[in-house]
């Protein structure tokens, strides 16, 4: 190896170190409610949206797809079991550091915890209220 390419950094360090942080970002947005089938077809008429069903069990949520593809952009679930307290809202997911610090800091300023803390799949997960009544979603690892 010569004195030039000893010099030079890793391209992987480099590309790791340039990786923008997805904290702060919507990661995902769905809607639950009591009849979901119902609110898949209103979305899928008015707005154009594909849709696939994903196996609950005994009963099927919704993937919302762009139209003419299979790119997913958003869920439409029912309000049962775990996510039976949601509210019957488009509910926004927005990757925080730690959703136990975060709910902490909800509370403390004010807000209101809905849902959770909790396990959604590999993360962390909990629903909660602003002082003025709106409703986030936040998720970690």
């Amino acid at each position: 190896m010569s004195e030039n390419e000893s010099d030079k950094p890793d391209v992987k360090e480099a590309a790791a170190a340039k990786k923008p942080s997805n904290l702060g970002k919507v990661e995902w947005m769905d809607l639950t409610v009591e009849d979901a089938p119902k609110l898949r077809d209103f979305y899928a008429s008015v707005v154009g949206w594909n849709t696939d069903a994903v196996p609950m069990g005994n009963y099927d949520d919704f993937n919302m797809n762009l139209p003419g593809s299979t790119t997913t952009i958003a869920g439409i679930c029912h309000a049962r079991g775990s996510n039976a307290k949601l509210p019957a809202q488009w509910l926004m997911y927005v990757r925080v550091a730690s959703v136990a610090a975060s709910v902490n800091e909800c509370e403390s300023r004010g807000g209101k915890i809905l849902d959770g803390p909790r396990r959604l799949g590999s993360n962390r997960f909990a629903v909660i209220e602003d002082p003025a009544g709106a409703v986030m979603a936040l998720v970690s690892d």
